[in-house]
């Protein structure tokens, strides 16, 4: 069996640890609950007929007052950007996230979430700026954590990328 460190990054409050527990639990919550540190949650899925263990490191969310810890996201082989499709902010974050993870780490494999696509008439973004990102060789991926809506996907896709 093949066990990869993968990380849950963003803003506060982007849905993080509702994502990972529709994907490891099958799981929605209305309830809000703020990750402090770090949680760890792991599922077992198969790539290219190859069992791997996913351990998601689902990290504190990033605002004004706090950055993520590098150190948390040391010998991880890949990440999920979580952004807010209902707070455009929320992808300027996710930006310097992964500009700072670069220039610290290199380049690691990642995936871009847009949560919350069950509210897509609250979104406040453009379609063209998510086709920027797309331009810049971004993988973008439209996902909601109560529908469950390009979770699977999101995490089947980044697992693909790191395995290949």
């Amino acid at each position: 069996m093949i066990k990869r460190k993968i990380c849950m990054l963003g803003a506060f409050s982007v849905g993080k640890t509702s994502l990972v527990s529709q994907f490891v639990h099958s799981i929605f919550s209305e309830k809000y609950h703020t990750t402090i540190g770090v949680k760890i949650d792991k599922k077992s899925i198969t790539i290219n007929n190859e069992e791997v263990m996913l351990l998601i490191w689902d990290i504190y969310g990033e605002d004004d007052l706090q950055e993520i810890r590098l150190n948390y996201i040391r010998g991880t082989s890949g990440y999920l950007l979580v952004a807010d499709g209902t707070r455009p902010n929320t992808l300027d974050v996710a930006r310097r996230i992964r500009d700072r993870i670069e220039a610290n780490l290199g380049k690691i494999p990642f995936v871009l979430l847009i949560n919350k696509s069950d509210l897509t008439d609250e979104w406040n973004l453009e379609k063209e700026t998510l086709d920027n990102l797309g331009k810049e060789g971004w993988t973008v991926i439209l996902s909601s954590a109560k529908t469950g809506e390009g979770v699977e996907e999101g995490f089947s896709h980044l697992a693909k990328t790191i395995i290949n």
